[in-house]
């Protein structure tokens, strides 16, 4: 009997060293978060929808049309626009038809150009977190890069013909603001076509046709595919020893037995203590329950290394909001870390039950 106390004693002190050693060196936390860049799709122009292209949950490519505003109203400005340069510039003596042409010319390459700069700023970002590869960070510079020398050539050729209007017609200030009216109305047609910033997913749709459209008010929430992070909350005697960088091993609920390598990313110093009200822009931990006095934790943000959502080898579903285990290695501790990988593992596993 006393045989089998002093090896109960003996274990709980082995397992007690193990875990204050542990937790500074190899931390743990079952209480992390999928999270991503959620964004909502909001028209910059007012209108009955004519159609939503896609539905609640779809997946859709960047650029992908997601919803149509009835357009004729505009088309009718358009026309009256076109009608006034037409006038403005028969006063003075001088065709519109090139300047026409050429302002459309600008006006889409000036929509493509917006639209891949926000495509390109977020493979960038995917690149910086290691998400994506170089080449294809390289592709995208390409696409920018002839974006905006089509935009160049676009404006090149609206001063070509703006300038064969003539000294006089160029500054009559009927033609400039005719000229100022088109661009508008160009550019208004454009905004009737809703598509997609990204890779991802519409979620909470709950429009149909014939809704109005509100300039400047959601019509959907857009989550982007890609710029995926886990959040895990750890407890101050966590983040001592943890640095920017540091490799870390992650379980989705969602993807039980799994193991995945991640990396740090960055560490919030700052976290809400709960007397503040929300305004005060402070993360707030979602609430632990245990029978010692609650740690403060603060989040700590880290990326799936490797991971990349819509690729060929992509057979991971990953839920906003979704739960996560998570391990982090902060130094080359052998056995803590052979311990560490046995423990995440073990929770990999017991994952299917819970």
């Amino acid at each position: 009997m006393k045989t089998a106390f002093r090896a109960f004693l003996a274990a709980t002190l082995l397992v007690l060293v193990w875990y204050l050693f542990a937790d500074r060196l190899t931390p743990f936390t079952s209480n992390a978060r999928v999270k991503a860049v959620v964004t909502p799709i909001m028209p910059q122009v007012s209108g009955p929808i004519i159609e939503v292209a896609v539905a609640n949950g779809q997946v859709v490519q960047a650029g992908d049309v997601v919803a149509r505003i009835d357009a004729r109203p505009f088309e009718i400005a358009l026309s009256q626009r076109q009608a006034e340069l037409e006038t403005a510039t028969q006063a003075v003596g001088v065709s519109s038809a090139e300047v026409e042409r050429a302002q459309a010319q600008v006006i889409r390459a000036q929509t493509d150009l917006d639209n891949i700069q926000v495509q390109v700023q977020r493979i960038l970002e995917l690149e910086r977190k290691g998400i994506v590869p170089v080449a294809r960070a390289d592709d995208a510079r390409a696409r920018l890069s002839d974006a905006k020398a089509s935009y160049d050539l676009a404006q090149a050729d609206l001063d070509r013909a703006q300038e064969n209007l003539g000294p006089q017609g160029q500054e009559n200030p009927r033609i400039r603001a005719a000229l100022a009216g088109l661009a508008r109305a160009e550019l208004d047609i454009d905004y009737t076509v809703l598509r997609a910033p990204a890779f991802g997913g519409v979620v909470d749709l709950s429009i149909s046709e014939g809704v109005q459209a509100v300039a400047g008010k959601p019509l959907m929430t857009f989550v982007d595919g890609r710029d995926i992070w886990i959040e895990a909350y750890m407890t101050e005697n966590n983040i001592g020893s943890i640095s920017i960088g540091d490799p870390a091993r992650i379980v989705l609920d969602v993807a039980p037995g799994r193991v995945l390598e991640g990396r740090v990313e960055s560490i919030t110093t700052a976290a809400s203590d709960g007397s503040a009200q929300p305004a005060d822009g402070l993360p707030a931990a979602p609430a632990a329950q245990g029978w010692l006095r609650a740690p403060q934790r603060f989040p700590v943000r880290m990326t799936i290394t490797g991971y990349e959502a819509g690729s060929e080898d992509d057979d991971l579903r990953i839920n906003l909001n979704g739960q996560a285990d998570v391990i982090i290695y902060t130094g080359g501790n052998w056995l803590l870390n052979t311990l560490g990988a046995a423990y995440i593992r073990a929770v990999s596993l017991l994952s299917y039950a819970y």
